[in-house]
């Protein structure tokens, strides 16, 4: 049945029992909610259950606010760590760069064609490399060079800016510097990282070639959450191209950007989407 009205995304995360669907679906029926699709599942080994629900309210007093007031007894109830998301707004999110800008265009592509619901207020870089494919997109462009003795300040206004512009989450499109343990305390969920899969197989410079050098025959790449500890956070999207003998370096290298655009979109999608459930040191993906 179609329906107009403000669409919505309620996300939810609580130990598993009885009950749950049911009080959740009531509670929209009563706010004359229409559920548009609905996820959900079970974890038997962290006895944890994870849900997402994209519904539509007629009523043009039902405001995010209201409900979340409202909800919030259901939520105590079952001990819920959830969110209720307006999904008529895009997410916003600040996209941190370095000097590859393979992903940075690929997400401002996307963007701009349509495929990705987000708004883009502001890229960063510890270089100026990629100011100009900024400017032709009309984002404000941040500067911000870091060094050990200055890396605090420069975290410390990253943050505000992540305040000022309201944004939801952060990616971080080959951003070749580590976060420090308080700025991944401060953002935790809300950072994406990309990286290629031969890790920690083939760490430092020049992991294609390092990989090339032991006759691989995948290449791969994983867009996770950044966490203090490097490279392991929670897994959002990985996928896997084959290649041969025959190919050289600079070939691995060329298949390797593809696949890190089309992974690190996919996990952009799916978390601007309201699509992904924190489950311990992994996620649960509605996608």
């Amino acid at each position: 049945m179609s329906r107009t009205g403000t669409e919505f995304v309620l996300t939810l995360t609580c130990p598993d029992r009885p009950g749950i669907v049911r009080d959740v679906s009531a509670f929209i029926a009563e706010h004359d909610g229409n559920i548009m699709d609905s996820a959900q599942f079970g974890d038997p080994e962290t006895e944890l259950f994870s849900m997402r629900i994209h519904f539509v309210v007629d009523s043009s007093d039902d405001r995010t606010e209201a409900l979340e007031s409202r909800f919030s007894a259901v939520a105590d109830r079952y001990t819920m760590t959830w969110g209720l998301h307006d999904y008529t707004k895009p997410a916003r999110v600040l996209i941190m760069v370095s000097k590859f800008d393979h992903c940075l265009a690929d997400l401002l592509y996307r963007q701009r064609m349509g495929e990705l619901r987000i708004d883009i207020p502001a890229i960063v870089s510890n270089h100026r490399d990629t100011y100009q494919l900024a400017a032709q997109h009309d984002i404000p462009f941040f500067h911000l060079p870091v060094t050990p003795e200055t890396k605090t300040q420069q975290e410390a206004k990253l943050v505000e800016l992540v305040e000022q512009e309201n944004v939801d989450f952060v990616v971080l499109a080959r951003y070749m510097q580590i976060l420090t343990t308080e700025l991944c305390d401060t953002l935790r969920g809300r950072v994406i990282n990309i990286h290629h899969s031969f890790l920690p197989g083939f760490k430092g410079a020049r992991p294609y070639h390092q990989a090339h050098s032991r006759g691989v025959k995948l290449i791969g790449a994983t867009a996770h959450y950044a966490t203090a500890d490097l490279d392991e956070g929670p897994i959002i999207e990985q996928d896997v191209t084959r290649v041969t003998h025959a190919q050289t370096p600079e070939a691995l290298v060329a298949v390797g950007r593809e696949i890190e655009t089309r992974v690190l979109s996919r996990a952009v999608r799916y978390q601007s989407e309201y699509r992904i459930m924190l489950n311990g040191s992994k996620t649960v993906v509605f996608s």
